[in-house]
């Protein structure tokens, strides 16, 4: 193991990495203008996603959602801050006259248009208050699971205006047919139950990430689809990659990267615990490797839930990531610029 050192904010700090070589990680707190809208019309605590335009110019597009809503919200980002725009609604699905979130956990861009995935999983319900053998409860949890079941595709106007195309996508008819992934539908989160909190797209292949269930020897779920065949209701040509990420670790994000995917690793329960960045090929599972680790980077540590990602530019200098975190005030965007090894 070598030193690396860590810069952020005039603080240098020794720390140990799985790198050759020796990196510099800095750090930078991003503000927002204007408002990223979470539950009640207060600012965001939620963010679950986000996804910019494939263009590495500045300033981008971007969109983000909160899982707690039926709508996503652009936003633009410079470089330097997040600039919150409007809302978009994104499905309508309703409950004995209630609106029913879309839970949607993950947001792609690819050519010209975004995805917003829902988690395709069971409601959040901590305290289980949720009994799923009444009635009443479990016509409300198919609902809820029904409405969190769709990819949601919005496409981008020349005006730069966005609107959602066509009807809703699902992966669960896919999950079905995976004995993986199928054992795990409809579960809660706490018993290894099935959400996926990530998505990405590469040519015709949609790329869909999963917290939980977590698979024996360490390994997380990615179900990769046909996605002309999604959106046509036809053959999907389904995979289904068991990325080692170790024990008891989910995937939190799926992030594109030039001709690869950033994969943002986190425990799958809803407990504190290490998170990383890993690099993945989309092609094998083995070829996945370390990038780093948010021990190592400056204001993130292992106490904050790291939830999505992206990344702003990549090349032979190193690359630069913005990451939003769970249970924060508007995802407290954080820009991390890592040399190259």
């Amino acid at each position: 193991m070598l030193k690396i050192t860590v810069l952020s904010l005039g603080v240098i700090a020794p720390l140990l990495s799985t790198s050759s070589l020796a990196k510099m990680v800095e750090s930078q707190s991003l503000e927002v203008q204007g408002k990223i809208i979470g539950k009640n019309d207060k600012k965001s605590e939620d963010v679950s996603g986000i996804a910019c335009v494939s263009t590495m110019t500045l300033p981008r597009s971007c969109l983000v959602i909160d899982d707690n809503l039926q709508a996503a919200q652009s936003v633009t980002f410079d470089g330097d801050k997040l600039e919150a725009g409007d809302l978009i609604p994104l499905i309508d699905n309703r409950f004995g006259g209630k609106p029913l979130e879309l839970d949607g956990e993950g947001v792609a861009f690819s050519a010209d248009a975004f995805y917003v995935i829902g988690s395709h999983g069971h409601p959040r319900d901590k305290d289980h208050e949720l009994d799923a053998t009444a009635d009443a409860d479990h016509d409300l949890i198919s609902a809820r699971i029904k409405a969190a079941s769709q990819i949601v595709k919005l496409v981008v106007n020349s005006d730069g205006s966005l609107a959602v195309q066509g009807n809703p996508m699902s992966l669960s008819e896919a999950i079905e047919h995976q004995p993986d992934l199928a054992a795990s539908s409809g579960k809660r989160l706490n018993e290894n139950g099935l959400t996926i909190e990530g998505i990405a797209i590469r040519g015709d292949r949609l790329f869909a990430a999963f917290r939980g269930p977590t698979l024996p020897g360490g390994r997380a779920p990615v179900l990769s689809v046909s996605l002309k065949g999604l959106a046509a209701g036809s053959e999907l040509d389904a995979k289904l990659f068991k990325l080692p990420l170790g024990e008891g670790m989910g995937i939190r994000d799926l992030a594109s990267e030039g001709d690869h995917f950033l994969v943002l690793a986190g425990p799958s329960a809803d407990v504190s615990g290490r998170y990383s960045i890993y690099s993945w090929d989309g092609i094998a599972e083995a070829n996945i490797a370390p990038v780093l680790a948010l021990t190592d980077i400056p204001g993130a540590g292992d106490s904050r839930k790291a939830e999505t990602l992206i990344s702003v530019s990549a090349g032979a200098t190193g690359r630069t990531l913005l990451i939003l975190f769970d249970g924060e005030k508007e995802g407290s965007p954080l820009l991390v610029r890592v040399s190259a090894d």
